[in-house]
This record gives structure tokens, C-alpha cells and sequence, in this order.
């Protein structure tokens, strides 16, 4: 198993560690001390040495942030981790506040006036850090950053090492493109930009661009380690000389110098009356007071990387588009055990999830999972991000709803799909509320929209039939999705939120709408969408882009009630039914593809 149902944390962990980041707090002189749940990379997911909110509070939830006062603290999270957060920190020690509500500014601004609050200036970006200054200088407090973390400090001995995995090279018939291009069509940018160069810190921008691959974060294969890009295309790589393998500098190549960690400092001093691109979104505050103190002139602004690692070329679509065949089939199998076997005796939410592993597994080819499986049924379904543990799993119960959120990590793609399939006979409830999801999912599969349009103008879609009914959902409609890369992956997404980065032709999101009933039970119909060109239509006058499904399975008939659809929404559903029995009909046992002939029939 990839997968643990084991907590790596428990509610001790605030009355045990945070009397120690105390202690080190008062021998700097400190009153408080800000931890945000971003390591050194502004990673989403954390390797045991950087997951610091964890190690201080208990809450293993993907996003947070907490402060320590010394006479005080505060966990602040989003609505998706209300009921975890409370059962992982110990509430005598921390207050529980809203992450999104006023979040931590609101907080300092009750700070003491004249206290003195330290932060590392190597876990916050610069955008986060003035709204946080701002905050405490209203209060009358300060914000100071330390050379050497209390909460660091605090923990000690028991932290565990860093990563040492080894980087390697993803080869050329999955990136689609060499590293010696990439870097030329970069370093083109920015002199087109007028920089010098550009210092790159996202861990999925260094594996992009130099066609590598590593191992120092569950889930996703990135290799921390940091680059500084210059507009001729050069580049020096400063990396932990244990991750670099014997092969690794010949793949690089002469064009790029493969240096330690400890040459960054002195590597940084020597871009000295350069003018140096750094996104204050994905590099911390460090780099842009280092290169200030050096004499570089920074210019703000997105990571070069990120645009083209989001549109995707052809040779990685078509890879995705493998991956999603191969890992449809896996979960075909799956689905038709939750339709026979599941049926008769329901599983528990680790069975569940053991057994779609193992379908995945027996692929062959399955490098990690994309993220933790959310096997989640009854009222754990309406958690969105629900993981099961040892403590919290249930089994499904009769006329209930499992939903099963879940991907894996290959080398030509990265997948992720969720199915709500329901668990004896469904209520009539359950089964309105699913076709109104399935009406928002459908809506924006079949959009056509013109080149220029952003997610945040879109995500209205997804959720109109669910407000005709006075629902909604809490969480954004789609997330960008990398290549053997991060599940998410910016700048793309389609949410209320608002998003300046239009949806351009090469670029991978997620179409999931849900609804979620506390405590009953929760619904959510994703697959991956891919935008691509769409053909003229007659009589417009502008180019237009549409979403092509690369995730390929049955969505349970069981919860739809077809006299709420359209003639066209149940022409579009038998459709996508049909191309699924199509392509992942012949790579599944005859058993399975008899079931899936009535799984995939037309409505």
C-alpha cells in the first residue's frame, strides 16, 4: 500500500511543542512568532522536515496557517478542514479561526502594542507578508524576520532530514520538448522582458524545465532545489550534491552548471546591477530582500515557467491522453466491485480504497498516487477533502452515497477523477441533487467559449442548476493538472474567485461541481478536461476554444433522474458513455466490459 490510514500527528502535539517554540521565541526577544503552512518551495504538499504548522499545532490539512503569542495561539483554516481541525488540535492551546474571514491580519491586528512578532522571511512571499505588516503595524506591534527559526530551534533532534531522492531525467518521448529549447524560449522571454535573468524556486517550474523528475514530496515527483536562468538560456542549478545521480549532469548539459545548496547566497550576490525576474506568488520575501541587499533590480512578475508548463504540447497530450485510458480501466474495475461485490456487502472506506490502489497497482506502470484516495462514505462524503484513518473509518452504509475521489502519477500523466456511486438504493433526494450536479458538469464539458475567457468567468455554469434550486458548493469548480507533475497546478482554475489567466489551448482542469449535505452525505462528478480549439461556428466572427474529456468512466445511472435533463444534456451524457465503452471497453476482463455494456448504455 502507498497509501497509510495512520495519523502522523495527534492533539498532544500543541501542549507538547508549543512551550518549546516558547522558550525559543524569548531567548530572541520575541512576542509571537507567525507559521505558515508553505515550506522554503511554497509547496502544497510537505515533506515531514518542512510540514512546521503540523509539528506545532497537529493540523495536517494542506492549508493553514498558525501564530504563537506568548500568551496566545491561533490554527486559522478553510471551510474544508472545519471538523478536521478540530479533532486534530488540541483547542485548550490553539483557537480555531477562520483562514479566509480575516484570517491571520485580522488577528495581529489584537496584538499587543509594542510587541514584536518574528517571522522567516523564507515561508512567506512578499504579497503575503505587507498584508501581514500592514495588520500589526496597525496594531502598534512589529513584524521581524529572524535568521534562525524558533520553531526550528524547538524541534531539533526530532525533525526529520530532508529529502535526498534522486533527481532524473524524464525523457524527451513524454516531455515533448528538450531542455536546451525550453531554456531558449525562457531565456528569450526575458530579454524580451529586459532581465538579466530570473531566479526560479517552484520545484514543478525546475522539473519542467529542465526535464527532470525527483522524489522529496509525496505524491507529486518534484526535486527541491533551486535555478537562476539567464536570457542566454544558461542556467546553474544549485541542488544537494546526495540527489544528483551520475547521469544527471550529461542530461543537463554544458549550458547548465549543477552547484550545492550553499552556493546560492554568493550565486545570488553575483546578479549585482542585473535586472532579476522573481514571482512574488511562488518565491518567498528571502529572495527579494537578498537581491535588494546585493544591488540586483527586481522585477516582479510571473514565474517564466508557468504559462508554458500549463499548455501543454502535443506529445504530453498525447500521453495524458494514455494515461487516462489505462487509469480509466483501473477504475472500470473498481466500480464494477462497488456495482457487484460492494452491493451485497458494502466495504469500508479503506477497503475502498485498498482495493482501487491494487486495480491501479496492477497496472504496472503506477509511479505514486496523485494525492491521498478521499473514500469517503455517508456523512464523511460531505467533508470535501476527507482522508479515512484508522480512527475515523466507517463502513458504507445501505442507501447511502460512496464517494471516491482519487489518481495516480505515470510517467506520461497524471490523472484525477471523482465518482459518487451509490450504495443500495439511493433516495429520491440523493438522486435530484446528483442530476443537478451532473447538469453543472455537463454544462461546462460542452461549453464553447471565446480565446481570451478566463475560469472565474465560466465557473457560473457549473453551479446554475444547483441555484435554481437554492444549493450550491463551497469549493472551487476546477484546478489546473500537470503532466507527471502536481494534481494542481496554477495559474488556471475555474472557481468564483477572480483569475486574470485566461484558459488557452494545451492547459488541463479539472471539471468537478458537488453538493454536500452535513452529516448525510456528499456528491461530487469530476474528470479532467483538456481546452483545445474549436471549430469555427457559422456566422461568428471570433476564434473559440471547447474542453475535451480525458478522463474516461462510468458515472453511476443509478443517480440520475432523466427527466431533469435536456434532449441535449441526455444526447451529451450517452455520448460521453459511449466513447467510454469505446476506448476503455477493450482493456478490461469480458465481466467487466458485459457490465459496463449497461453501465454505459444510452439514458
Amino acid at each position: 500500500m502507498r497509501q497509510t490510514f495512520d495519523e502522523s500527528t495527534d492533539p498532544s502535539f500543541g501542549s507538547r511543542h508549543v512551550p518549546l517554540i516558547r522558550a525559543a521565541m524569548a531567548r530572541q526577544g520575541l512576542d509571537g512568532f507567525l507559521v505558515p503552512h508553505e515550506d522554503e518551495h511554497q509547496n502544497e504538499y510537505l515533506p515531514a522536515a518542512n510540514d512546521r504548522l503540523a509539528w506545532a499545532s497537529g493540523f495536517t490539512g494542506s492549508a493553514g496557517a498558525g501564530v504563537i503569542l506568548s500568551d496566545r495561539a491561533a490554527v486559522f483554516v478553510d471551510g474544508r478542514y472545519t471538523l478536521q481541525v478540530r479533532e486534530q488540535v488540541d483547542q485548550a492551546v490553539f483557537e480555531i479561526r477562520d483562514l479566509v474571514e480575516g484570517g491571520v491580519p485580522a488577528y495581529l491586528e489584537t496584538a499587543s502594542a509594542g510587541s514584536v512578532i518574528g517571522y522567516d522571511a523564507r515561508l512567506h512571499s512578499p504579497q503575503a507578508l505587507d498584508s501581514l505588516k500592514a495588520a500589526a503595524a496597525k496594531a502598534g506591534a512589529e513584524l521581524k524576520p529572524v535568521a534562525l527559526n524558533p520553531l526550528d530551534e524547538a524541534w531539533g533532534a526530532t525533525r526529520p532530514a530532508q529529502p535526498i531522492a534522486p533527481i532524473v531525467p524524464q525523457p524527451v518521448e513524454h516531455a515533448g520538448e528538450d531542455s536546451a529549447s525550453k531554456r531558449g524560449r525562457i531565456g528569450a522571454s526575458l530579454a524580451a522582458l529586459g532581465a538579466d535573468a530570473a531566479v526560479i524556486t517552484a520545484p514543478a517550474s525546475i522539473a519542467w524545465l529542465f526535464n527532470v523528475r525527483g522524489g522529496d514530496v509525496i505524491r507529486t515527483p518534484l526535486p527541491l532545489s533551486q535555478a537562476i536562468v539567464s536570457a542566454d538560456g544558461s542556467a546553474r542549478l544549485f541542488v544537494d550534491p546526495a540527489k544528483v545521480t551520475e547521469d544527471l549532469p550529461a542530461w543537463l548539459g554544458n549550458q547548465v552548471s549543477v552547484e550545492t545548496p550553499d552556493a546560492l547566497d554568493a550565486a545570488l550576490a553575483d546578479l549585482a546591477g542585473k535586472s532579476v525576474l522573481v514571482d512574488p506568488g511562488q518565491s518567498s520575501a528571502w529572495y527579494f530582500d537578498t537581491l535588494a541587499a546585493a544591488g540586483a533590480t527586481v522585477v516582479r512578475g510571473m514565474d517564466p515557467c508557468t504559462l508554458p508548463r500549463a499548455c501543454k504540447n502535443n506529445v504530453e497530450l498525447e500521453g495524458t491522453r494514455e494515461a487516462h485510458r489505462r487509469d480509466g480501466a483501473a477504475l472500470t474495475r473498481f466500480l464494477h466491485w462497488l456495482a457487484t461485490d460492494g452491493q451485497i456487502n458494502p466495504p469500508d472506506e479503506k477497503e475502498a480504497v485498498t482495493k482501487l490502489e491494487a486495480f491501479r497497482e496492477a497496472t504496472g506502470v503506477l509511479k505514486d498516487l496523485s494525492f491521498d484516495t478521499i473514500g469517503a462514505a455517508n456523512g464523511h462524503g460531505a467533508l470535501p477533502h476527507y482522508r479515512p484513518t484508522e480512527r475515523s473509518n466507517e463502513r458504507a452504509a445501505l442507501g447511502s452515497l460512496l464517494l471516491v475521489d482519487s489518481g495516480g502519477q505515470y510517467l506520461d500523466g497524471t490523472t484525477d477523477v471523482t465518482r459518487t456511486v451509490a450504495i443500495g438504493q439511493p433516495t429520491a433526494e440523493m438522486v435530484q441533487r446528483n442530476t443537478l450536479v451532473l447538469k453543472g458538469h455537463l454544462a461546462i464539458a460542452r461549453l464553447r467559449f471565446p480565446a481570451g475567457t478566463t475560469g472565474s468567468a465560466i465557473d457560473a455554469f457549473a453551479r446554475a442548476a444547483l441555484w435554481a434550486h437554492g444549493l450550491d458548493y463551497d469549493h472551487g469548480t476546477g484546478h489546473g493538472v500537470g503532466v507527471y507533475l502536481g494534481v494542481h497546478e496554477g495559474p488556471q482554475r475555474i472557481s468564483k474567485a477572480p483569475n486574470t489567466i485566461a484558459l488557452q489551448p494545451g492547459m488541463i482542469v479539472s471539471n468537478e461541481p458537488g453538493y454536500y449535505k452535513d452529516g448525510e452525505y456528499g456528491i461530487r462528478i469530476e474528470n479532467l478536461e483538456v481546452v483545445m480549439p474549436a471549430e469555427d461556428i457559422a456566422g461568428g466572427d471570433r476564434p473559440m476554444h471547447r474542453f475535451e474529456a480525458l478522463t474516461l468512466a462510468p458515472i453511476d445511472r443509478r443517480l440520475i433522474d432523466k427527466a431533469l435533463l435536456t434532449a441535449e444534456e441526455i444526447a451529451q451524457f450517452d455520448a460521453y458513455h459511449a466513447r467510454v465503452l469505446r476506448e476503455v471497453g477493450p482493456r478490461v476482463e469480458p465481466e467487466v466490459r458485459a457490465w459496463m455494456e449497461e453501465a454505459c448504455a444510452p439514458l
